[in-house]
């Protein structure tokens, strides 16, 4: 029955909540991540800004083409990145789509380690980062462990992640405003 008269879910009119946060958005002027290694640990980045990065991976589910497509012209024509990076779409599709728009091309010249789409870091089933490493991550958690034995995983948008690939370190809110306004494309 939803196929065929698809509704977006809402709340009961009559709904109580235990808690109600409000964010300005306008007030938001730098990006925030979550840092090691707890999902709530979260700072803005001017409180994080130059710690330096070793691995970076851009994928799981929670990515979207439009990351990736972002990420690559972040990187584009910027020679090889300073830290490792992992790229590994959600899906097969994505996949073929990326390489058929040139963008596993910029990656692949960035020095970027293309990954088989699935969960890959994400889930530590794929592959590992080396031990101890300190890593930025766009998966969704970043407990103990998961990533890397002792890794220490920051995590952040695929935008910030490009950044942190191509510097090798944790960005300032300025470096990071002025690399990113390259991709100026629309998603």
């Amino acid at each position: 029955n939803w196929l065929a008269d698809p509704q977006l879910i809402s709340a009961d009119k009559d709904a109580t909540y235990s808690e109600i946060i409000d964010i300005n958005l306008n007030e938001l002027n730098e990006p925030v991540l979550a840092c090691p290694n707890d999902p709530d640990n979260v700072k803005l980045l001017s409180e994080v800004s130059n710690n330096p990065i070793e691995e970076v991976f851009i994928g799981s589910c929670m990515t979207n083409i439009g990351h990736y497509r972002a990420a690559a012209k972040i990187l584009e024509n910027e020679g090889e990145n300073k830290a490792k990076l992992w790229v590994c779409p959600p899906t097969r599709m994505d996949e073929e789509m990326l390489k058929k728009e040139g963008y596993y091309q910029i990656f692949e010249a960035a020095g970027s380690q293309m990954e088989m789409p699935g969960c890959s870091l994400c889930m530590g089933n794929q592959a590992r980062v080396e031990d101890n490493s300190t890593v930025f991550s766009t998966s969704t958690r970043n407990f103990n462990n998961r990533l890397g034995n002792g890794a220490q995983v920051y995590l952040g948008s695929a935008e910030l992640a490009a950044v942190c690939a191509l510097l090798g370190y944790i960005p300032t809110n300025s470096e990071y405003q002025k690399i990113a306004a390259k991709q100026i494309s629309p998603l």
